[in-house]
């Protein structure tokens, strides 16, 4: 394990501790406005590389699902990026302050698995480092609509 991976891991570590420490929805209560996501770094190779792997063009509609501070959105925007959506229950604040642009909803795994989105078309949808907070009940609800509103479907579970 290099020094990168143990940083990253004492990361994890941090934001899983305050999970336990606060749950979910006291933590971004707390912190939500001045979130960052610890693997930004990753996430920009990542991103990159997928983008190129799955041929992603610039012109493509992307949905930023639990968008965070808006990393994701920002290094798409470096790739020429310009029809992303921002959605994230907790972390509206952070996204505006970093991105310069309106969150596009404020809307929960739950109220997705209620079929919120049922207007909306994407043509990829990006959920980085989220998935994992969707509570089982609904694991499968949540994915089916997404599956509705995402033109293409990818998977990845590179980090």
């Amino acid at each position: 394990m290099s020094k990168e991976d143990d940083d990253n891991e004492d990361e994890d570590f941090a934001v899983r501790h305050a999970y336990e420490k606060y749950g979910v929805n006291g933590y971004y209560s707390q912190y939500g406005s001045e979130y960052r996501n610890p693997h930004e770094d990753r996430l920009i190779t990542t991103v990159h590389q997928l983008v190129k792997k799955w041929n992603i063009k610039s012109t493509e509609r992307i949905l930023d699902l639990a968008c965070g501070s808006g990393e994701i959105t920002l290094i798409l925007r470096q790739l020429g990026f310009q029809h992303i959506n921002g959605i994230d229950p907790y972390t509206s604040e952070a996204y505006e302050k970093r991105t310069g642009t309106p969150i596009h909803a404020k809307w929960t795994f739950e109220q997705i698995a209620d079929g919120c989105l049922e207007s909306e078309i994407y043509d990829t949808i990006i959920c980085s480092f989220a998935a994992h907070l969707i509570p089982p009940s609904y694991l499968q609800l949540v994915m089916i609509q997404l599956r509705f509103v995402a033109k293409k479907t990818y998977y990845s579970n590179t980090t």
